[in-house]
């Protein structure tokens, strides 16, 4: 039984677009039976993790075996952590490589920064694992395709962690949009708003005797270490960041299209700029996006540094119908009428986290089910990276709009940016010789 149980695990559903069909076995209604595990591992444990462990060890089907981090400190601070949280305390690996090797890993979760998402990821698939990986799936358009074509030919389960395609609330609020419920919807608004500090003027310094600074580089062109980079504000550098549109923006940009019904748009249009403080922040800390379609747009504010007064929650997205409009978060759902009086909310019944960086929650719960049910009993995903990849691609669209400083045109089957060479050069990063991903 354990042997046909990991000849499954290795197989995947067939499908596009998250539809996953898995062939009926004849040893019960469960491919399962009760004592088998889907076993896991969590690379990158220094923040996300904390919730993508919580919600792994709610699944007795589950069991993480190994956790990886770079960092001695981080992996000590997080055992403390999952000894108090789990109970136990897997096993440890600075190397991710060794784990991808170990023919029990059924399963890895990807929580590292966003420039070793999409590699990481199709190392993965190449080894025979299925793949959460947290957003942005990838760091630049070139990885985006690539990862789309690796889950195609290495026929793995891929699920993007925008964990809000698996609210319930959000779920009947997109189907009750389909129904009419506000009219011939024609516009989505994506926000977030936080208060971020400066990250100063970096200073060369030694490498941390607890870091692998060229493991943590991976696919990145080489750079000496500087005391800003490690261990949070890399989110802002381009190295290995990509801006608050991706850290953030691709949850809400995520949710608008998802109500919407679009794909990629026509036409991209970025204005904005860095306006706060002067430091080694090397994108906008203020940025307004346009996407434009046929007959729909959607926007996305970003707000790094200086909320919005008075009132404006934290994020969210707003859908804008003939007849009303409904607002989303990973909360709740409300319905109000052209006069903006409040009609009726729907609640989530476990509460997650909106604005901190772990994001912990009911939502981790339930997407992560969906994702383990996908390879143990073939459910359809609720992010499957087919359709994840065309939001990241929105936000790495949004980038190079801002970068190139003009409307870009888009042809919507491909994303390919239309008629700008300028543009075009920011498709594919440069990578570290021996470390470009392939598939």
């Amino acid at each position: 039984m354990e042997s046909s149980r990991r000849k499954f695990i290795k197989q995947t559903a067939m499908g596009t677009m998250g539809t996953l069909i898995v062939p009926q076995l004849s040893f019960g209604k469960n491919i399962f039976n009760a004592n088998e595990t889907i076993n896991v591992a969590v690379i990158g444990v220094r923040s996300r993790a904390k919730s993508l462990t919580q919600a792994i060890h709610k699944y007795e089907y589950a069991k993480i075996i190994y956790t990886c981090d770079v960092d001695d400190d981080v992996i000590d601070e997080h055992n403390i952590f999952l000894q108090k949280n789990i109970g136990y305390v897997p096993k440890v690996e600075k190397d991710f490589r060794k784990i991808l090797d170990d023919k029990d890993v059924d399963a890895v979760f990807i929580a590292t920064p966003e420039h070793w998402h999409a590699p990481m990821a199709i190392m993965a698939l190449q080894a025979g694992k299925h793949v959460y990986v947290e957003k942005p799936c990838s760091h630049n358009p070139h990885e985006n395709e690539l990862l789309v074509a690796a889950q195609r030919k290495y026929k793995k389960i891929v699920q993007m962690g925008n964990q809000q395609r698996s609210a319930q609330s959000s779920a009947l609020a997109v189907k009750e949009i389909k129904e009419g419920i506000i009219g011939n919807v024609y516009k989505g608004e994506a926000y977030y708003s936080a208060n971020r500090g400066s990250i100063g003027t970096g200073k060369l310094v030694d490498v941390p005797k607890t870091l692998n600074w060229d493991l943590w580089q991976g696919p990145a062109p080489r750079e000496a270490f500087r005391d800003n980079v490690h261990p949070y504000n890399w989110h802002w550098f381009k190295s290995w960041g990509t801006g608050e549109i991706h850290n953030n923006g691709t949850h809400e940009i995520d949710i608008c299209r998802w109500a919407l019904g679009v794909d990629l748009p026509n036409k991209v249009t970025s204005f904005g700029g860095k306006y706060t403080f002067d430091d080694d922040w090397q994108f906008p800390d203020n940025q307004e996006v346009t996407y434009q379609y046929d007959d729909k747009l959607i926007t996305w504010t970003g707000h790094s540094r200086g909320k919005v007064q008075p009132s404006q929650p934290g994020r969210g997205a707003s859908i804008y119908g003939s007849k009303g409009v409904i607002t989303l978060s990973r909360n709740n759902y409300k319905l109000f009428g052209l006069d903006g009086e409040l009609i009726k909310t729907v609640d989530e019944k476990v509460k997650s986290e909106t604005t901190n960086t772990v994001g912990g929650g009911g939502l981790d719960v339930t997407h992560i089910a969906n994702f383990f049910n996908a390879i143990r009993l073939g459910e359809k995903l609720n992010a499957p990276i087919e359709d994840a990849s065309i939001s990241t691609m929105m936000c790495h669209l949004g980038n190079i709009a801002q970068d190139v400083g003009e409307t870009i045109n888009i042809d919507p089957k491909t994303g390919k940016i239309e008629g700008n060479k300028r543009a075009m050069k920011n498709w594919k990063r440069d990578y570290e010789k021996g470390w470009e991903p392939k598939l």
